[in-house]
């Protein structure tokens, strides 16, 4: 009964952050617990053949409830798959050649990771006296040939998290022969917005700056934020004119934080009106302009860089409809997107990289970075 209930969050939105992090757990990881509602079937089975009891038979109908839902994420992933490749090429004119979007033996059997070594700069944001650290993964490609470069904004909410948050896909990147600056920015509410939008300008500057010690093209950088990190990502890609932004990514992140605000309730999952009033000093009628700022949803035009999307329509941290808004507003203006939409996913779905939503959002950023970078 304790894992069908737990099972169940691949269906419902978790109420609080104990049972979203269940929810990442069974649907993420889900398919590695499948042996234990079969075990319990196997010896239900025998027993309800045998006569021994009659119990069995209403346990063989929670048995397969549990299984039903634990393989929900993998089916479900496999359908978003069958339309995912065509998508892709589609919005951005490039189908990834090398594999499928989700490859079933590597839910059950991860293949090896790629490891490089990650070297540590420090960046100062200008009218600051304390640098930030920033990470940074050389590419793995012939020398002489300078790198893209994926420029990682870490979540949080604003007030927590570091540039070491989920490393394995900058890893992974570097391996594949993208460069991978893993960056620092302020926190809140010590230091409020438009500090962290500074902050991400600073480490854009020190790139361009260091491109030739680093090995890395300044023409071809992308931004990739995860939830607060991808509200940053799509701000500053889409509202500051830094030049050599080819595109921007954001994993469930909030791009329009006046709608945030008038749909949030009072003690929600994360407190939401305590982290915007921390990182923008007050609610939009005090502070209308931090929020319009803050907000990408109002600055997409033409010009907006590409933009990827990736959301599970489980997730109680993040409003699924932020990136689907967002989406809309991308189309409304013909800018090259694709938003992937994950029906069983949650917050932070990419805990697993190796999971049904692991590695569909994998498979989109590296077709998105192969189109955006050529």
């Amino acid at each position: 009964m304790g894992l069908l209930a737990a099972a169940s969050l691949v269906w419902v939105k978790a109420p609080t952050v104990v049972t979203w992090k269940l929810a990442v757990l069974v649907s993420e990881f889900g398919h590695l617990l499948l042996v234990v509602p079969l075990v319990v079937g196997v010896v239900a089975a025998v027993q309800a053949r045998s006569g021994e009891s009659r119990v069995p038979w209403v346990t063989l109908v929670l048995v397969a409830l549990t299984v039903i839902s634990l393989l929900r994420p993998v089916v479900s992933a496999w359908r978003v798959a069958s339309t995912l490749p065509a998508r892709m090429e589609a919005a951005f004119g490039v189908r990834f050649p090398d594999r499928e979007p989700i490859r079933l033996a590597a839910l059950w059997a991860p293949p090896p990771q790629t490891r490089v070594t990650v070297e540590t700069k420090e960046v100062l944001t200008p009218g600051t006296s304390v640098p930030l650290k920033l990470d940074f993964y050389r590419a793995v490609r012939p020398a002489g040939t300078p790198a893209p470069c994926v420029v990682v904004i870490h979540g949080g909410g604003w007030d927590s998290g570091d540039r070491e948050q989920l490393s394995a896909l900058n890893h992974r990147l570097a391996g594949r022969g993208f460069a991978v600056a893993a960056i620092s920015y302020r926190l809140a509410p010590a230091h409020r917005w438009p500090a962290q939008l500074d902050d991400v300008v600073a480490n854009l500057q020190y790139l361009r700056r260091e491109a030739a010690a680093l090995g890395i093209d300044p023409s071809r950088l992308v931004l990739l934020g995860r939830s607060a990190g991808g509200q940053l990502a799509t701000a500053v890609g889409y509202r500051s004119d830094q030049p050599g932004i080819r595109g921007v990514v954001a994993y469930y992140a909030p791009h329009d934080l006046h709608f945030a605000w008038a749909w949030t309730k009072e003690r929600d999952v994360l407190d939401s009106f305590s982290l915007m009033r921390n990182y923008l000093g007050g609610s939009p009628e005090e502070q209308k302009q931090a929020f319009t700022a803050a907000s990408a949803y109002l600055a997409v035009t033409p010009r907006t860089p590409p933009t990827l999307l990736v959301h599970g329509q489980n997730d109680s941290l993040v409003w699924h409809r932020q990136s689907e808004r967002l989406a809309e507003r991308l189309a409304e203006e013909k800018v090259p997107h694709v938003f992937v939409s994950l029906p069983w996913a949650v917050h932070a779905f990419d805990f697993n990289p190796n999971g049904p939503a692991g590695q569909l959002a994998t498979y989109a950023l590296d077709s998105f970075l192969a189109a955006v970078t050529r």
